[in-house]
């Protein structure tokens, strides 16, 4: 009897101690990919007004959320831009690329984009 209560409490010790190993390594690698997606957006918005930056957060959380998988239709990513704009590349970079690409040709800025947002609820 003593034997098995032994071996129990090895055996739970061991499961607890390989899911804190599983959470620890899955935190890592969120803040890696958090990381990068944080980089690739700084990176973005080094050329932008404080302004500017502040309305493109703002179209992108009303947009999307942040999400960068998020869809609607033919619409997708942090910035629901036409899946035709993004060439079938549907990584952070180009997400956060395209979107200041898009904007600057089609408002001028994104101030003047989230105005257009707050006006008709799309961009």
């Amino acid at each position: 009897m003593q034997k098995t209560k032994k071996t129990l409490i090895q055996v739970f010790v061991t499961i607890v101690s390989a899911v804190g190993l599983f959470f620890a390594f899955s935190a890592a690698s969120n803040n890696q990919v958090n990381v990068q997606a944080a980089s690739w957006q700084k990176a973005a918005e080094s050329n932008l007004s404080k302004q500017d930056i502040a309305a493109r957060r703002w179209i992108s959380f009303h947009e999307s959320t942040n999400r960068y998988h998020a869809r609607n239709g033919v619409c997708y990513g942090k910035f629901q831009l036409s899946i035709s704009y993004l060439h079938g590349d549907y990584s952070k970079k180009n997400q956060e690329l395209t979107a200041n690409r898009y904007v600057a040709s089609r408002y001028g800025s994104w101030t003047n984009a989230k105005s257009f947002w707050q006006a008709h609820h799309w961009y």
